[in-house]
């Protein structure tokens, strides 16, 4: 296989994974937003870490495609 196109299917793979990240992300946020007043402060507090590292896993595989971008434009 190209070298070229093992960077592509690598870049598409990140593509799945940043979407499934920003959905989660998205969806624990939503309901924090909903439930914050009714639930229990010990799992406000895990919903708001969950959604940091969540929020950290996004900005890393970020990171990475843009890292395989620029593979892409130097071959």
């Amino acid at each position: 296989m190209p070298k070229l196109d093992k960077v592509k299917e690598e870049l598409g793979w990140l593509k799945v994974v940043f979407a499934i990240a920003v959905a989660t992300n998205l969806s624990l946020m939503g309901y924090l937003a909903q439930h914050y007043k009714t639930q229990d402060i010990l799992f406000t507090i895990a919903n708001g870490i969950a959604i940091l590292f969540v929020t950290i896993i996004i900005v890393y595989v970020n990171k990475i495609a843009y890292k395989k971008i620029d593979e892409i434009g130097d071959l």
